[in-house]
C-alpha cells in the first residue's frame, strides 16, 4: 500500500491557505481561482482549522449570513483530522470513512507539507487495484 509520502510525491507542492480574519467571499474567491473546494486556514505557520464549500453552503447561505462581512474563523472546522507523511493510503481511507470527511491536511514535525483529498485517495486505490489485476493477467497467462 502507498503511503501519503508517495501520493505527495505525485501532487503539485502548493499548498491554498486563507488568514481566519479574512472575508468568507475571499475564502470562495480563492476556491474558484484554484479550482478546489478547500483552503487550509493557516494562522501564520500554524494550521487552525480548515475551511470548504460545504462549510459556506451550511453556515452562510443556510443561515442568511453574509459572506464579505463573516470572517473565516467563524466558519472554518477547527477540529481536524490530520495525517503522516509515513501514514498508509488504507489509514487514510479509513478517517475519511469513519469521519464523513473530504480533504486531510498532512503534518510532519508539526507543520503543513500537504494536504490530500478523497479524490487524491481514490485515485491512489484505482491505481493499486489495476496493477494487481495486471499482476494477476500476468501470472494466469504465464
Amino acid at each position: 500500500m502507498r503511503t501519503v509520502r508517495q501520493l505527495l510525491a505525485d501532487k503539485s507542492p502548493e499548498v491554498h491557505a486563507i488568514a481566519p480574519d479574512a472575508p468568507v467571499l475571499e475564502a470562495l474567491r480563492r476556491m474558484a481561482a484554484h479550482g478546489i473546494g478547500a483552503l487550509l486556514v493557516m494562522d501564520g505557520p500554524r494550521l487552525v482549522g480548515l475551511v470548504s464549500e460545504r462549510d459556506y453552503a451550511r453556515k452562510v447561505v443556510l443561515l442568511g449570513r453574509a459572506s464579505q462581512d463573516t470572517p473565516v474563523r467563524e466558519i472554518m472546522t477547527g477540529e481536524l483530522a490530520t495525517v503522516a507523511p509515513g501514514d498508509t493510503v488504507e489509514h487514510c481511507m479509513q478517517l475519511v470513512t469513519d469521519r464523513r470527511i473530504r480533504h486531510l491536511p498532512v503534518l510532519e514535525q508539526g507543520q503543513v507539507v500537504g494536504v490530500l483529498s478523497i479524490g487524491d485517495l481514490v485515485k491512489a486505490v484505482i491505481e493499486e487495484q489495476q496493477q494487481q489485476l495486471e499482476q494477476l493477467q500476468r501470472y494466469i497467462a504465464s
